[in-house]
């Protein structure tokens, strides 16, 4: 199992744009697809408090459901990025 999680929409623009993100860093991460219907979203809501996505959750440095597409992009580019300490 990888450290990382994303819970994403098909079809949703701002998983798409963290799914490029994570790729483009090649970075190994696990998919989990929520239902349409915010209502039915409890297993995003039990990680990040609110039902939108994408949300992702990073074991490995205690990111417990980041939401926002902008910052997410920016913590993986700061965390993972070839600016990244160690990198």
């Amino acid at each position: 199992m990888s450290d990382i999680e994303l819970y994403k929409l098909p079809g949703c623009p701002y998983c798409a744009k963290v799914e490029r993100k994570l790729d483009e860093l090649g970075l190994d991460y696990e998919e989990h697809e929520v239902p349409r219907s915010h209502g039915e979203r409890s297993e995003v809501e039990a990680v990040s408090g609110q039902t939108g996505v994408p949300v992702i959750v990073d074991e490995a440095h205690d990111v417990d459901g980041m939401p926002e597409s902008d910052d997410i992009v920016a913590y993986l580019e700061e965390t993972y990025g070839d600016g990244a300490a160690g990198a």
